[in-house]
């Protein structure tokens, strides 16, 4: 253009450089007519006005177009206000230049501007007042915060008591608006220079101190980032990394905040990592980054900040965590897609160019929903720099694997789902789970950015309660399958329980007395009655009495009764000839139960001669049995049970592993005495880091007793492992 000076020329070229990217030819045509009006009609006025009219309109313009992205009737708008403000143009030009939606814009603005906003309790009403004005078109608050910045970077020639006016409105008006809009460049550059005029001292005085650690700041940037670029290459990521340093009214809140000096800020400069990724692959991109960065450097997972599956109500998308880098360096880490880049740097105004927001219906709605945004209640200015607004839309969880691999949940998933999702069989034998280095349970709810390991115990099994708390189809139906094999399982076992102990009663296993025991518990086919017996809800003492007894009358199940205590019982130590068959060439020897072994009825046995202390009865798998054997041959004597099924009590020592939780030891209790009703000599238990290890001694009839308990307590929830120990 001619006849314009230095000034304004570089002025205008800057604003065509931010223009040629994003608007087409036809709409740059538009503006540069725009501008050629102006620069006409101001010129035959003042120099005063021209510098006031034309030169700001050329910023305010660039603000809009370049920091904030709108379009062409912002920018025309931009262009106009001032002058027709100052009556320079008509309302008549503005639509002949602009249109109607122009004109629009450029009353509000004007109406915006008779606004007087005074440092006094009464802000909060004007600000709400504010509002109400804005409620035609929401562009016009983001081309006033265009005008308020680069009136704020010129206000060095004005008056002291101007300009700390202009830095209260900046701090209590212009800044929360622009937080709130997500212009965060635009609130940080407000912020910084409205503290050069409010509080000089401490803001030159922080100023110094950023330029005197610039050097090593840079050192430590370049040192933080090279091992994140290798990687990120190595990847096949397409990216950029971009460092900041914060601004000194952020620096100087977080010393008033924190009460500590500039050299006690621990973050004082932040990274960004900006990938390019497709839009279905954007939250797990920034996360494999995540991955990256914290595989790398050990991160705070109090810092975690997870603003891409939550994003801020202004629209903020980002994942932001605090690493130890060098030297023990804290670092801020931003990580976020090029869309996701370009909504942080020009808020609302960003999602057109994303959402294709081009035609006049669509961007109406948009700028609904912006209005909506800021007409939410709040108290006073200050309130909405807090305000988040949860998006039910975002619906994903990304966690890690140990060794880093990414993998997508639906919200509300748990640890159990976790374990599905990697193999039916880690799902079926998942007892809990470790994430981020510590013991959670199975209901644990997966959280962004968890990285969990899954723990599984052999006797774990799934339970019915477990479809409460899964979320995933894959986890529902693997364990429903399950629980419909299970009760197969457990009839198969329970059948072949009572086909043993029918043996042992010398019962015959036939038709009748199956139908016998389906018409005594009134059940309808022989899978529910072994089913019942497995679990223990039929107690086979019952059983022995309704098949043993002789021509009673047929009586009707009762109630299960409440839990007795368990049985008082003494251990058989000496010979007795209700227990053992000892070889037919001894005679009249006394026997003891070895303690290194503990056997009951049912066990394997052998006998061993001692020199004083009679015949000690082994099991033929006790510790000592191998060297017993070969050393001492010729002093070991064959020994049977006369009867498998005990007829008295036997002292036996049962080892229990599981996650430590609350509740543990009434849990076994229950199992061991009320349902079972065994007696318990004695209970110890152990734990560390978050497994406990317990030793019960316990009397029980026979082998098959001692087993039946052990696959009862095995079903205890939170039970890892149950064995029985040789001896103790």
């Amino acid at each position: 253009m001619n006849h314009l000076n230095s000034l304004q020329l570089s002025e205008y070229r800057s604003l065509l450089r931010i223009l040629r990217p994003a608007f087409s030819e036809g709409e740059i045509a538009r503006i540069k007519q725009v501008i050629r009006f102006l620069h006409q009609s101001v010129s035959e006025k003042s120099e005063d006005l021209v510098e006031k009219s034309f030169n700001q309109a050329l910023s305010v313009a660039s603000v809009v177009a370049g920091d904030i992205g709108l379009g062409t009737h912002s920018v025309i708008a931009a262009l106009l206000y001032k002058a027709a403000e100052l009556h320079i143009v008509s309302e008549h030009d503005i639509k002949n230049l602009g249109g109607d939606k122009c004109a629009e814009l450029v009353e509000g603005l004007i109406r915006i501007s008779s606004f007087e906003m005074q440092p006094s309790a009464g802000q909060a009403e004007n600000f709400r007042q504010l509002l109400l004005a804005l409620a035609a078109d929401i562009r016009i608050i983001l081309i006033k915060l265009a005008e308020r910045l680069v009136v704020m970077r010129s206000m060095d020639k004005e008056d002291l008591p101007f300009r700390l006016r202009l830095a209260w409105e900046a701090f209590n008006l212009y800044a929360p608006l622009a937080h709130r809009l997500g212009l965060y460049n635009l609130k940080s550059e407000m912020e910084d220079i409205a503290m050069k005029h409010s509080d000089p001292e401490n803001y030159f005085l922080i100023e110094q101190r950023l330029r005197e650690t610039s050097r090593k700041r840079t050192r430590l940037i370049r040192e933080f980032i090279t091992p994140i670029e290798n990687e990120l290459t190595a990847q096949g990521f397409r990216y950029e990394i971009k460092s900041r340093t914060k601004s000194v009214w952020s620096i100087w809140n977080k010393m008033k905040k924190q009460q500590v000096s500039f050299d006690e800020i621990y973050d004082v400069f932040a990274i960004r990592i900006i990938i390019d990724s497709e839009p279905k692959n954007e939250k797990s991109d920034c996360w494999r980054v995540y991955s990256i960065v914290t595989d790398l450097y050990q991160p705070n997972p109090q810092r975690l900040r997870d603003w891409i599956s939550v994003p801020k109500s202004n629209g903020y998308e980002s994942l932001h965590t605090t690493v130890i880098g060098p030297g023990g360096t804290w670092v801020e880490v931003q990580i976020r897609t090029r869309r996701m880049d370009d909504i942080a740097e020009k808020g609302f105004a960003a999602h057109w160019k994303y959402k294709g927001v081009r035609d006049d219906n669509s961007l109406d709605q948009w700028l609904g929903k912006v209005r909506e945004l800021l007409e939410m209640p709040a108290a006073d200015a200050s309130e909405i720099l807090d305000e988040l607004q949860r998006n039910p839309l975002n619906e994903e969880v990304f966690v890690f694997t140990p060794k880093g691999d990414l993998r997508k949940f639906p919200q509300g998933a748990t640890v159990l789902d976790f374990a599905f999702d990697i193999h039916t069989q880690v799902g079926c034998s998942c007892m809990g789970a470790k994430v981020n280095g510590k013991n959670v349970p199975i209901r644990y709810v997966l959280r962004n950015g968890d990285k969990v390991e899954i723990l599984q115990g052999k006797s774990q099994k799934p339970k019915p309660d477990w479809l409460d708390f899964v979320v995933t189809t894959k986890a529902k139906t693997r364990i429903r399958q399950y629980l419909k094999e299970e009760v197969v399982r457990e009839a198969e076992h329970g059948k072949e329980l009572l086909m043993r102990r029918m043996k042992n009663w010398k019962v015959d296993y036939n038709d009748e007395n199956i139908r016998k025991l389906l018409d005594h518990y009134k059940l309808k086919t022989s899978s529910d009655l072994f089913y019942r017996i497995s679990v223990h809800e039929i107690d086979l003492a019952e059983v022995k009495n309704i098949l043993t007894r002789r021509e009673e009358p047929e009586t009707v199940a009762e109630p299960l009764q409440p839990a007795v205590p368990a049985e008082t019982v003494t251990v058989p130590q000496t010979r007795s000839e209700d227990f053992l068959v000892i070889d037919d060439k001894i005679k009249n020897v006394d026997y003891r139960l070895a303690k290194c072994c503990s056997p009951v009825p049912g066990d394997e046995i052998f006998g061993f001669v001692t020199v004083s202390e009679g015949i000690k009865i082994h099991r033929i798998n006790c510790p000592n049995a191998r060297q017993l054997l070969q050393k001492y041959g010729y002093r070991v004597v064959k020994a049977h049970w006369k009867y498998p099924e005990g007829t008295g009590y036997f002292e036996a020592v049962i080892r229990i592993t599981g996650i430590d939780e609350l509740g543990v030891i009434n849990k076994l209790t229950d199992v061991i005495s009320r349902d079972l009703r065994v007696n318990m000599r004695s209970l110890s238990i152990d734990a560390k880091e978050g497994i406990y290890e317990g030793f019960v001694r316990v009397m029980v009839r026979d082998k098959i007793h001692l087993n039946e308990l052990i696959h009862r307590l095995a079903k205890v929830k939170g039970v890892l492992t149950v064995s029985r120990v040789e001896g103790m």
